[in-house]
């Protein structure tokens, strides 16, 4: 019973992360703390530090392909996890002084508006043409959290290759082009920010970088979507250093999450074209939204 709480269920947690990845580009740290949390009964602190320690392989392997597949601006992506490397151990010291219900309410808030964007996206994909409706199922890359991938990548992708978008906006530089300096210092400020939350949370930061890099650096969805695991794996990093020192790391638990989520995100990414996606926003964004729920309340003791 003890290697199946250890090790297999986990690892079943992992696959179904992974699959939901793949599917909606959900971020892992949206899911990961409530489950540490409510399912495996780790205190706030350890369910924040697991969940970054899982979110870098997660980074790492969404980043590669990005980087592969040319759908990331790798100059601000380090720009940005620079930034954040300096600031995530801020975070992690800030929830060790924090009190438990703290940093769970700042977990719920951020799930809760993740909820909130899958939500109104799935709203959105009901009122859309066929054309765009069909090019919005067909997604997968929404960064909701952070390695959170948080914006839709293959809507992006859809939209940058017409002439004009739905909100008129450019598509974004190439990502061969060289940034200014000021669009990378620009991109450290953002990674200031989101070190912070990320430290803090448990969380990749992508609920951040993602608009900011948005309406701030002036680049397309689709590259903001990969240039923000670029530097998830990079700020995540001291943060997870940090809390390994302090001993608030399961291993075992994001270890086996880590390994089931490889295979899970595979499968996932073969579901897209064939799973409802609009269908699945809404189930996944009512999860959220109860987990969120669930997590305020457990912290103040209405569940006891």
């Amino acid at each position: 019973m003890d290697i199946f709480m250890l090790y297999v269920l986990p690892a079943l947690v992992g696959v179904g992360i992974g699959i939901l990845s793949g599917l909606l580009g959900i971020g892992g740290g949206t899911v990961m703390v409530p489950i540490f949390r409510l399912a495996f009964d780790m205190s706030p602190v350890m369910s924040t530090a697991t969940s970054l320690f899982t979110i870098i392989p997660t980074s790492v392997s969404g980043a590669v392909s990005h980087i592969r597949h040319k759908t990331c601006i790798p100059s601000l992506g380090i720009a940005a996890g620079l930034g954040g490397a300096i600031t995530s151990p801020l975070g992690v010291w800030l929830a060790q002084i924090s009190p438990a219900w703290m940093i769970m309410l700042a977990a719920a808030l951020i799930i809760g508006w993740s909820a909130f964007k899958m939500l109104s996206k799935a709203f959105k994909m009901k009122n859309a043409s066929p054309v765009a409706a069909e090019s919005l199922q067909a997604a997968a890359i929404q960064v909701e959290t952070a390695p959170d991938k948080s914006v839709d990548s293959a809507t992006a992708s859809a939209t940058t290759t017409t002439t004009t978008t739905a909100s008129g906006g450019p598509a974004g530089p190439s990502p061969s082009s060289k940034l200014t300096r000021k669009q990378l210092l620009v991109g450290a400020a953002i990674g200031l920010v989101a070190g912070v939350a990320s430290g803090y949370v448990g969380v990749g930061g992508g609920f951040i970088m993602v608009p900011m890099m948005l309406s701030l650096v002036g680049i397309s969805m689709r590259q903001a979507s990969g240039t923000s695991l670029i530097a998830v794996m990079i700020l995540a990093v001291p943060g997870v250093i940090e809390q390994a020192l302090l001993g608030n790391i399961n291993y075992a638990a994001g270890i086996a999450i880590a390994i089931g989520s490889i295979p899970g995100a595979v499968v996932g990414a073969r579901l897209v074209r064939v799973v409802p996606e609009r269908m699945l926003r809404f189930i996944f964004g009512c999860f959220l939204l109860l987990a969120a729920a669930l997590l305020v309340l457990n912290e103040f003791g209405i569940l006891s």
